[in-house]
C-alpha cells in the first residue's frame, strides 16, 4: 500500500513549533532568522518545511541577512518551493529592513511638567466642542510611549473604561499614566466625577505597579493639574 505523503505545511506542525504561534506567545526575539522568513513564505515544498527551506536559502548566503537582501527575485525563485509571489514577499521584507536601518529612531517626547502635558495635548483637544478623555502612556524615563483617545462624549461628560486603560498599559510596557480630558465649557474646576475616576484609575493601576502621575483638565488657553494642586 502506498504511503500517504508527509505534509510540510506549517499549520500541521505542533503549536510549539509553528513560527507564527511562537512569535505570538514567546515574542519575535525567540525566533531564528529562518523561522522569521518562514512566516513570510508560509509553506515549503513537497520535501521540506518552510523553515528547512529558509535555512537552506540562508545557508546559501552564509546566514547573512544583508546578503539575503541582495538576492534578486529571480535568484530567490531558483530555490524549489519559492515562486514569484514568495520571492517578492521576501524581497519586500528585506527592503523594509534596509530602509528601517537607514532611518533614525524617533526621539520620544519626555514629560517634565504639567505644562509639557498641556503643550502636547492642547492642540489635540483644547478647542473641541465635545469632551474627550485621553491617556498618555509613559516609560520609566517619563517618555511618551503612546497617547490614546479612551472615550469621546458630549459636553456633559464621557465614559472611561478602567480595564482598557490597564490592558493597554501592560501591552505598551508603560510604568506611568497621565490622564487628560478637556472641558468645552471652559471651566477648569474638576467635577466630582473627575475626582472619582482619577482615584479609581490610581488605585487600579497601583495593583500593577503602574503610577498615575497626573490628571489634566484642558481648555483652549489654560489647564488644571491634579498633581500641581496635590489632589493625587
Amino acid at each position: 500500500m502506498q504511503e500517504k505523503p508527509t505534509s510540510f505545511s506549517i499549520k500541521n506542525w505542533s503549536q510549539d513549533n509553528q513560527p507564527r504561534e511562537k512569535l505570538l506567545y514567546k515574542g519575535k526575539s525567540a525566533l531564528s532568522n529562518a523561522e522569521l522568513v518562514a512566516i513570510l513564505i508560509g509553506s515549503g515544498n513537497r520535501n521540506e518545511s518552510a523553515v528547512a527551506l529558509c535555512m537552506r536559502i540562508l545557508a546559501s548566503v552564509d546566514n547573512n541577512l544583508s546578503e539575503l537582501g541582495r538576492l534578486s527575485v529571480k535568484q530567490l525563485m531558483e530555490f524549489k518551493g519559492i515562486g514569484e509571489a514568495k520571492a517578492i514577499t521576501i524581497a519586500a521584507a528585506m527592503e523594509l529592513g534596509r530602509r528601517r536601518r537607514g532611518e533614525e529612531a524617533l526621539e520620544k517626547q519626555k514629560i517634565t511638567s504639567s505644562l509639557s502635558v498641556f503643550e502636547l495635548m492642547q492642540p489635540i483637544i483644547g478647542e473641541l466642542q465635545h469632551e474627550e478623555f485621553w491617556i498618555i502612556y509613559l516609560n520609566n524615563s517619563n517618555k511618551v510611549i503612546q497617547k490614546n483617545q479612551l472615550s469621546k462624549g458630549g459636553i456633559t461628560g464621557t465614559l472611561v473604561d478602567v480595564r482598557l486603560v490597564l490592558k493597554n498599559a501592560l501591552q505598551f510596557g508603560a510604568t506611568g499614566l497621565i490622564l487628560v480630558h478637556n472641558h468645552p465649557s471652559g471651566t477648569l474646576k474638576p467635577s466630582e466625577a473627575d475626582k472619582q475616576i482619577t482615584n479609581k484609575l490610581k488605585k487600579a493601576a497601583e495593583s500593577l505597579d503602574i503610577k498615575v502621575l497626573d490628571h489634566l483638565i484642558v481648555t483652549e488657553k489654560a489647564y488644571f493639574s491634579f498633581a500641581d494642586e496635590v489632589l493625587l
